[in-house]
Order: structure tokens, then sequence, then C-alpha cells
């Protein structure tokens, strides 16, 4: 009795072809096409390139402040914006008032020329809360590598904030009314006076194009690397905004 013939054997269908990113197409897509780079997080959750590009830029942009209008200056600045801080200065003797303010001159630019160092700090206690908030809230399969390298790409476009403050000074900015936590006019809290209304001038400030952008892209980037809904994303990621906002804001109003 003859054997049945045997059906044929198909090959196995071969896995497509995941195609991994630069660091260089990695920024690039961050502004283009989001999904593609934080998809590719997954694969590589390197942070060093948006930092590198964020520290220069920042440093960039310091020195042209303290070229063309000054850190003496800058310090003044931040002393007329706090009603309290100016009423100190104005009891003190002249000679005293100026050693004052060389001494806060000189603890910005230290502090502004150590900002590689903050923005390492600061992401990394953002990346630290996002990455608990959506582990605990939403049960987000998410590694802190991951979040925080999430939290650097999303700030990308603070790199464009910073060409447009650079570029302001550069042309002469009014030093007058220059502030280092509002350089340019990207946002509503630009045109309200921290003195007159230092309440509505945070919050107005907050509302920042770039930050704004930030925080569209810090959820889309969740979404790519866990599988959260997008909604859920953006409702952790912009609660926490409403929430800090307020309370920077509160907090701001009170030491003014």
């Amino acid at each position: 009795m003859a054997a049945a013939p045997l059906p044929p054997v198909s090959a196995p269908v071969p896995a497509p072809e995941v195609t991994s990113l630069s660091e260089g197409a990695r920024i690039v897509d961050t502004f283009i096409a989001p999904s593609k780079t934080f998809t590719d997080l997954r694969r590589s959750a390197q942070w060093w390139a948006p930092w590198l590009l964020l520290s220069i830029m920042s440093l960039a942009f310091f020195y042209v402040v303290g070229q063309k209008i000054g850190y003496r200056k800058v310090a003044e600045n931040q002393v007329q914006a706090s009603a309290k801080a100016a009423a100190r200065m104005d009891q003190l003797p002249a000679d005293q008032r100026d050693q004052a303010l060389e001494r806060q001159a000189k603890g910005t630019q230290y502090f502004l020329y150590a900002y590689p160092v903050v923005i390492l700090v600061f992401n990394l206690i953002i990346a630290a809360v996002l990455f608990g908030t959506f582990k605990l809230a939403a049960g987000a399969d998410v590694k802190f590598k991951t979040s925080f390298a999430i939290v650097m790409y999303a700030g990308l476009p603070g790199v464009l904030k910073l060409i447009l403050a650079t570029a302001s000074v550069a042309a002469g900015a009014n030093a007058d009314s220059f502030t280092l936590d509002n350089p340019v006019a990207t946002n509503p809290g630009y045109f309200v006076s921290a003195l007159d209304s230092p309440l509505l001038h945070s919050l107005a400030g907050a509302l920042d194009i770039f930050l704004i952008w930030t925080l569209i892209l810090t959820a889309i980037g969740f979404t790519c690397v866990s599988k959260v809904k997008r909604g859920t994303a953006y409702g952790i990621v912009f609660g926490w905004w409403v929430v800090i906002t307020g309370v920077g804001a509160a907090i701001g109003a009170a030491f003014r």
C-alpha cells in the first residue's frame, strides 16, 4: 500500500527587519516623526545626544547674555522683579548694595555655567516622577532608563527656544526688561509684569509654546514604549504639569 504524500513544508517567514536609528536621526525625528524616535528607545535607551545638544545651546545662550547684557544687569533685573528683594536691597547702604549685586551676579554666572549638571538632575527628577506614576497608575511596562531617555528627547524643543532667545539677545534685546526665566516671547507670561502680577506671570508663563510641545512629546514617548493608551499618557503628563504649575506659581508669588 502506497504511503500518503506528506504535505509540503512552508519555509518560515522571516521577521521584519527593524531599522535602528542613529543619534542624529533620533534628534531629527523627534521634531518630524517623534513616534520613530521613541519606539527606537525600546531598542536602546541612550540619552546623551539630546543632553549634549541642550547643554551646548544653553552655554552658548548664557555666553551671549554675559557679553550683550552682563550678569550684573541680570542680577539687578532679578532683584527688581521681586518687591521683597527690591525692598531689602534698598535698605542697604550704597556700597553694601553694590557688593550684594556683585555677589549675586557672580553666583548667577557660576550657576549658569554649571547648567549641564542642572539639566541632568532636573530631568532625572522628572523621569523618576513619571516613571513611578506610569508604573503605579497605568501599569506601564517601562524601565527607568527608558523613561529618562524619553524625558531627554522630549526636551529637545527647548533647543529651538534657546536659539530664538540667543538670536534675540544678540540682536539687541532690551536689557532693562530681560529675565533669564522668560527671555523670549513664546508665552503670554512674557507680557505680564512679575512685579505687578506675580501669580498671573507664573501661570501665563507655563503656557509656553515649547513647553507644551515638550509635554506632548513626553506623552507620545510613553505611549510608544509602554503601550499605555494615548489618552492615559496625556492625562498623566498634563496632570503633573497642572500640579507643578499651580504649586510653583503659588510659592513664587508668596516669595515675591
